[in-house]
């Protein structure tokens, strides 16, 4: 299988690149940079420059690539970055797909629960509508560019990925610090719900839309056990042996973060895996203290 994957130097692609490490497949990378490997491929989705004669006879192709979302305050000029990264590079990466003689069977496109937007304790499974505020604005501009190759017949899913639990970077990293000095606690009222998936199930999961015929359009990402950011905060105490007493609360969250708490931390999105839970899918990692375990097992 021939294997093309953006965005592979990120903690996912990294991740999805070393389980895809087999005999049986090829990794092509479309990266930014100077080619370092043969089976790089050069691109800039700034400029439009990509190749499109490289990219074909894939089999599946695995985009990742965009500004990281929580890598700075959002300033106006951040929030564009954001939005024009995801969209520039789809857009891009889509019209090439759609004019080859042999187009990929399958576009795996990651997006974000962000979608929903702040939705209380709604549950949301794929059929739910659009929210509100800037990330629901971001990932309805991201899927739509994708367009150009669901009408050249590729199968194409964006991927609504939730809070990636990683060791590696990301949310839980950040969290880890406080928590181990024992300063960490809840977050505002602590009653907003969290939807994540582990790293290592984020990256079966992609595999399994690979391959699964049946999967098609809007697939969340996410553990089938959304909990509350106060229940997040309790299981992450519990499994680390630390107390969590020292709440952050929501005036002092949007005096560090701005913008970026009240969508990041701050925002409920209660979101279930209904599609792969129909099509099959068997999660490494179903509940919260399982997955923590996990990860945080050769840490104590």
């Amino acid at each position: 299988m021939r294997v093309l994957v953006t965005g592979s130097s990120g903690m996912v692609g990294t991740a999805l690149t070393d389980r895809l490490s087999d005999p049986e497949t090829e990794i092509f990378r479309l990266v930014r940079s100077e080619s370092k490997h043969e089976t790089d491929i050069h691109w800039d989705p700034e400029t439009g420059i990509l190749d499109g004669t490289l990219v074909e006879n894939m089999d599946a192709v695995v985009h990742l690539a965009g500004e990281n979302i929580a890598g700075r305050r959002w300033t106006r000029s951040q929030k564009d970055r954001i939005l024009n990264s995801r969209v520039q590079s789809t857009q891009l990466l889509c019209q090439s797909l759609s004019s080859l003689n042999k187009p990929p069977s399958v576009l795996v496109s990651a997006s974000a629960i962000g979608f929903y937007g702040h939705r209380d304790e709604k549950l949301c499974g794929e059929s739910t509508s659009a929210g509100t505020g800037f990330l629901a604005e971001v990932c309805e501009a991201w899927e739509s560019a994708t367009q150009p190759a669901r009408q050249a017949g590729i199968r194409v899913i964006h991927l609504r990925i939730g809070i990636v639990l990683s060791t590696v970077s990301g949310a839980l990293t950040k969290m880890l610090m406080p928590f181990k000095c024992g300063v960490g606690g809840k977050v505002g009222s602590g009653e907003q719900y969290w939807s994540w998936v582990s790293l290592n199930d984020l990256v079966e999961m992609i595999l399994h839309c690979i391959h699964s015929d049946t999967l098609i359009g809007e697939v969340n990402a996410v553990s089938p056990q959304p909990v509350t950011n106060l229940e997040f905060t309790k299981t992450l105490g519990n499994v680390i042996h630390r107390p969590t007493i020292f709440p952050l609360p929501a005036f002092m969250a949007r005096l560090a973060l701005g913008e970026m708490a009240d969508e990041l931390l701050l925002s409920s999105t209660r979101v279930i895996p209904e599609k792969l839970n129909q099509d099959g899918y068997r999660f490494l990692h179903p509940t919260l203290e399982d997955a923590l375990q996990d990860l945080l097992s050769s840490s104590h």
